[in-house]
Parts: structure tokens; C-alpha cells; sequence
């Protein structure tokens, strides 16, 4: 079910993004008789997952086939399309958009984006390849899977170590690591110390991977010392896609998209959903989102055309 150029009728909505979101956005649209374009440009952000969790009636399947399912699903929907391209820039007002895509241009009256964010990966040796395998960035995602292992916890603010004890429902062995970056006081050491977790404060030299290079073996640290870990949570640095940028869309103070109650973006006609507006970054929060802007989207175009007398 994929087209590489689609035809030019005016859709009502083009969906940039065919992760959970935009799928979600793209089945409720179908279903309310809109015509969609989904364009996916086959980046997902989870790439390094080998499942997805706490999606109901889903949990544990691959990333990959959830997005099958997602697809496979839309079939009996005649006005929605999907496409294997990439949303490149899109020009004009809500209701007369020119949306360019690699293959060519559509025109449509509302956009929604939903192109997640980019995660970028610190320098520090070993991260990228243990990155999805044995470094997470949430234990709700991956926490019940390697539950009871001694676990690592990249503090990179100060912020995190009053965080730190969370992680101590998934395990008793638990060793916050501040990689030498800032000061920790002493009421925090023993706050730490209270919830059972350890700190480790000299800097990291790098990651020591098992054998085989597949799972976390040991924390180095900056004098050789190796702290004996088999699991890393870390929040690595986040950024907006081309898009996003190319939009002019407000963000903010954490650099994620503004929405509204309805996930209007400060752009009129534009829409957003997903790990892009928000620091709750799981499947089944942005198909609810998705959902979500959806039916805002269904409703203003409903009402839109039915004032001007072009409903069917």
C-alpha cells in the first residue's frame, strides 16, 4: 500500500511521519471519510528497539511489524494513501498548502506533522553500538526486561539524582554515574545512600561491551577503574527534524513543539503529535496523540466544509 508519487487531488491532510502517531492520525482520518496522504520516510526513532512495550494487545511486538500491522490496517480505507517519501518543506496557508515532497508536490488544506525527534548520541566510546541493546532511555519501555541487573543511571545534570531512586523498582544494584560534570552535595550523596543507590562522581572513559560486543559489561572510568554494569539509562541530547525547523514552529523551553489542547502548532493549519511536543516519548502516548489530533483535524475540516456547502 505505498505509492513513490502520489496523485494531486487536494487531500484534506498530509501526515509527515508513519510511526504510531501519524498512523493513529491516518486510521481515525480514514475511518471520518477524509482524504490523507501519510508520508513515511522510514527513520523511526526506536531503529535500535528490538520491541515495543505497554502498547496494549502489542506488547513485545518489533517496531518494524507494529508499523506493518499500522499499514496493513488502513487498506479498507479508499481516500487514505501512503507514501514512501520524505516531507521536505511545505509552503502556502491552512487550507491551500503546497506540501513538496522528494518526488514531487500535493497540495492539502491541513498538514499534521509527526516526525518524532532526532536523538543524538554523546562521544563517549561504545555508546552507539550498545545504544537500544543495553543502554535505554526508559524503564518503562525496557525496565521489565532487565530487571534485577546492576543497573547504571547517566546523571547528566543534578536533576537526575533526585530522580535516581525511581530506578530502584526495577533493581536492588543501582549506581548513579555524574561523569565528573558537576558538584554533588552532600545532602544528595545521602539521600542516595538512604534509597540503597550508589554514585560514582570521576568521569567516564568509556563503555566495555561482553565479548561478543552485544550487552554492556563495565563502566570505565577516567583512572581505569571498571564498574561491572549490564544495563545504562541515559537521556541523550534531542533535536527537531529539518521540518520542524524549515516550519518556523514555536518550541519550547525544552525545545519541543508548542500544541494546544487540540495540537495546533503556532502555525495556522499546521498540527503536531508525538515525541516532537512532549518529554513522554512512548508508541502508545503518541498514537493516542495522533488520535488526539485527528479529531481535532476531522472536526475543523467537518465544520469547514460544511459551511461552504462542499460536503458529498
Amino acid at each position: 500500500m505505498s505509492t513513490t508519487t502520489p496523485p494531486d487531488p487536494l487531500y484534506d491532510v498530509v501526515i509527515a511521519g508513519g510511526g504510531p502517531a501519524g498512523l493513529s492520525a491516518a486510521l481515525a482520518l480514514g475511518r471520518a471519510r477524509k482524504r490523507v496522504l501519510l508520508c513515511d520516510a522510514d527513520t523511526p526513532r526506536n531503529a535500535a528497539a528490538e520491541r515495543v512495550h505497554n502498547f496494549v494487545t502489542r506488547d513485545g511486538t518489533p517496531p518494524a511489524e507494529m508499523r506493518r500491522i499500522g499499514r496493513e490496517q488502513l487498506a479498507p480505507y479508499p481516500k487514505v494513501a501512503v507514501a514512501d517519501v520524505r516531507v521536505e518543506r511545505v509552503e502556502g496557508e491552512a487550507g491551500a498548502f503546497e506540501v513538496h515532497l522528494a518526488t514531487g508536490a500535493v497540495r492539502a488544506r491541513r498538514v499534521l506533522v509527526c516526525t518524532g525527534m532526532i536523538d543524538e548520541p554523546p562521544a563517549l566510546p561504545g555508546y552507539r553500538e550498545l545504544w537500544g541493546r543495553s543502554i535505554f532511555q526508559c524503564p518503562y519501555c525496557h525496565g521489565w526486561e532487565v530487571q534485577d541487573r546492576p543497573f547504571g543511571l547517566l546523571a547528566d545534570s543534578a536533576m537526575w539524582l533526585d530522580h535516581a531512586p525511581f530506578f530502584r523498582g526495577w533493581t536492588g544494584d543501582l549506581t548513579v554515574f555524574t561523569d565528573g560534570r558537576y558538584e554533588v552535595t552532600d545532602a544528595a550523596r545521602a539521600s542516595l545512600h538512604a534509597a540503597g543507590v550508589g554514585i560514582e562522581e570521576r568521569k567516564i572513559r568509556r563503555l566495555v561491551a561482553t565479548e561478543d560486543g552485544a550487552h554492556l559489561a563495565a563502566v570505565e572510568l577516567e583512572d581505569g577503574a571498571q564498574v561491572a554494569r549490564e544495563v545504562l539509562f541515559a537521556k541523550p541530547p534531542q533535536r527537531q527534524t529539518a521540518l520542524v525547523a524549515a516550519l518556523g514552529l514555536a518550541l519550547d523551553e525544552h525545545g519541543f513543539v508548542q500544541v494546544n489542547a487540540m495540537m495546533q502548532t503556532s502555525r495556522a493549519g499546521v498540527y503536531a503529535a508525538g515525541d516532537l511536543t512532549t518529554m513522554l516519548q512512548a508508541a502508545m502516548a503518541a498514537a493516542s496523540a495522533g488520535m488526539m489530533a485527528a479529531v481535532s483535524l476531522n472536526r475543523e475540516l467537518t465544520m469547514e466544509l460544511a459551511a461552504a456547502g462542499a460536503l458529498p
